[in-house]
């Protein structure tokens, strides 16, 4: 969708980023603890095109370990932190992923014409639907990190019930974290 726009207001935007200090990740302050990786990109490296919306948008694979015992449940919510916003464009949300070390398949969380992984409690984007929202940068905005953090959880809070959006999450966030675990790619045109 943003591939269209001129490189030139992407240029003009450049300077507007919310930056990695307003990921959800950086406001918990518990051990980050769980290590989250993905066969389809390293740390930091970039994102294939295969799941962005330059290609079909496939979520991409992730698996995660080092869970704390305890964990009642994990959320996983995917910002991009370089987004022209006030605050990090939200990709996706998960709030019921099983606790334990575990892993999503390409294409699990659920996209346009794609139903996903069966059980998955999917909040809103920043585009107010369920599901994931691939990588689309503008053009000539330079490179954007995508973050896949990972919260432990103690217990189920309430609020993440139904279809939550950022908000509700970070208030749920504020009570109960075992653990975190963060994993940046990135993706640029």
């Amino acid at each position: 969708m943003l591939q269209h726009l001129p490189s030139g207001l992407g240029r003009a935007l450049a300077g507007m980023r919310p930056g990695i200090n307003a990921l959800l990740f950086a406001g918990v302050n518990v051990p980050a603890l769980i290590e989250i990786s993905s066969p389809a990109f390293e740390q930091g490296g970039p994102i294939p095109a295969l799941h962005t919306a330059d290609g079909p948008g496939l979520s991409p694979p992730l698996s995660w370990q080092g869970v704390p015992a305890g964990t009642a449940s994990l959320v996983l919510v995917v910002e991009d932190a370089d987004s022209p916003t006030p605050r990090p464009l939200v990709h996706a949300v998960v709030t019921r992923l099983p606790p334990g070390n575990g892993m999503l398949a390409a294409g699990d969380l659920p996209g346009p014409g794609r139903p996903g992984l069966p059980g998955l409690g999917m909040g809103r984007n920043s585009y107010f639907q369920t599901g994931w929202l691939p990588p689309d940068p503008p053009p000539g905005h330079g490179p954007h990190r995508y973050a896949f953090q990972l919260f432990a959880l103690g217990a189920w809070p309430g609020g993440l019930s139904g279809v939550p959006g950022r908000n509700t999450v970070r208030a749920a966030l504020r009570h109960g974290v075992l653990a975190k675990g963060c994993l940046i790619g990135t993706y640029g045109r």
